[in-house]
């Protein structure tokens, strides 16, 4: 009787070895390199395997040079991930690649997304269907070092609210050596990290002018406001001197180290700005035009499904992209990365709304505009190429910016289906 029973227990617990084993799946999510967005993901993964004990994710990370190429590449040999990120400037490329598929309208109702999130978030929206979601979303602000104001003989708690008192900061803040090399910036100039989305979704605008019409399709900015924003931007190395294209190769490194007085930046960068002890920094709007016109540019990393995932790998990618989108997540997101929760009721909540770091990047959402690219890695690099031409070979201003234009336009018109 013993060994009946015995053996009706282990055959028992065989069985509903088997049926877990049988439910169990394993799905793929990849990202790009990020120190911070790493950690937080793999935070996400844990708590998301503890409610659902029958899915396992597994995180894949490239370097961010080689994301996108890697995940082409991917999709065309059929290993695409069933969960991927992808910044919304790259949702045509993608959508016309065939590497994503709409979202279920069953797990996402389109009323839904777009009652609950920032407007924004139809930057993700193509012919009537939503290909991703954001976990956070992402504003510019200028961020500075209160040990350097000091030093200038500026008062650390009142950063500069105009362009002029922006550029005034940045005069008294850079240093030279005997040889006329920068040795501390006022201002960072890196066009390869934030500043290109500042001269062509902020100045261009707060010169009076548009950069893109008809759905961003038209490149609009060879005009007298691109130009003047063209120019002011130059200026800061050519004429006012608080900085230099190449300072310490990147902005963010030179600000890190305590060697800018300032630097435009996004949400994105909170989390690596957090180890900083040597010195105190603050963040604050972005400078005000002469008459008060302010402007700024918002973006986000999305997280869609691949046209691939099929059957219980679908349904597991379903409640995870479900569970990256939740509250709790964009909690775990903003105090890991520092980036906005994507929701605005986990954004916008009253300890946001009133904190020194996060508020000014909040305010900014309110006025931004967001680049629907065509060609973002493209359309990036021609803005570097038109203010590199100006500061390492001379070129006229006016010169470059048609160049850049007819380009920009050029590259657009080649990504249209």
């Amino acid at each position: 009787m013993r060994k009946a029973t015995l053996f009706a227990g282990l055959l028992a617990g065989f069985s509903a070895f088997a049926f877990n084993s049988a439910q169990a799946v394993e799905i793929e999510y990849w990202q790009y390199v990020f120190d911070t967005r790493v950690k937080a993901m793999d935070q996400l993964i844990a708590e998301f395997q503890k409610a659902n004990p029958d899915i396992t994710v597994k995180q894949v990370t490239f370097p961010y040079a080689d994301y996108q190429t890697r995940v082409i590449a991917a999709n065309m040999a059929g290993n695409a991930p069933d969960v991927m990120q992808l910044f919304y400037g790259w949702l045509d490329k993608f959508v016309a690649g065939g590497i994503l598929q709409p979202l279920p309208k069953d797990a996402f109702p389109q009323d839904k997304i777009e009652k609950d999130f920032f407007p924004i978030v139809t930057a993700m929206k193509r012919d009537g269907e939503y290909y991703g979601l954001p976990t956070a979303v992402r504003s510019l602000a200028l961020f500075y070092n209160k040990k350097l104001f000091k030093e200038a003989g500026l008062d650390p708690n009142s950063p500069p609210k105009t362009l002029d008192e922006f550029v005034a900061a940045g005069q008294k803040i850079a240093k030279v050596d005997g040889a006329g090399n920068i040795v501390v910036a006022g201002s960072t100039l890196d066009m390869a990290g934030q500043d290109h989305q500042w001269w062509r979704e902020v100045l261009i605008r707060q010169f009076g002018g548009e950069p893109y019409k008809d759905g961003d399709t038209k490149v609009n900015y060879n005009d007298e406001a691109g130009l003047k924003a063209l120019n002011f931007y130059t200026s800061l190395q050519l004429e006012k001197k608080i900085g230099k294209a190449g300072f310490m190769d990147e902005g963010q490194a030179a600000f890190r180290g305590g060697k800018a007085g300032m630097t435009i930046d996004g949400t994105f960068r909170l989390g690596a700005f957090s180890s900083i002890k040597d010195f105190e920094w603050g963040v604050t709007e972005l400078p005000a035009n002469a008459q008060g016109v302010r402007s700024n540019y918002a973006s986000y990393f999305a997280n869609g499904i691949s046209s691939k995932t099929k059957g219980e790998e679908l349904e597991a990618s379903k409640k995870f992209l479900a569970y990256l989108t939740s509250p709790e997540a964009m909690a775990i997101w903003l105090k890991t990365v520092g980036e906005l929760p994507a929701l605005r009721s986990a954004a916008l909540t009253d300890a946001n709304l009133k904190d020194p770091i996060y508020s000014p990047f909040l305010k900014g959402l309110e006025y931004a505009h967001t680049t629907l690219f065509k060609d973002e890695l493209g359309q990036r690099q021609n803005a570097i190429d038109m203010v590199n031409r100006v500061l390492l070979e001379g070129q006229s201003t006016k010169d470059s910016l048609a160049q850049a234009a007819e380009a920009e336009q050029e590259m657009i018109d080649a990504a249209k289906p």
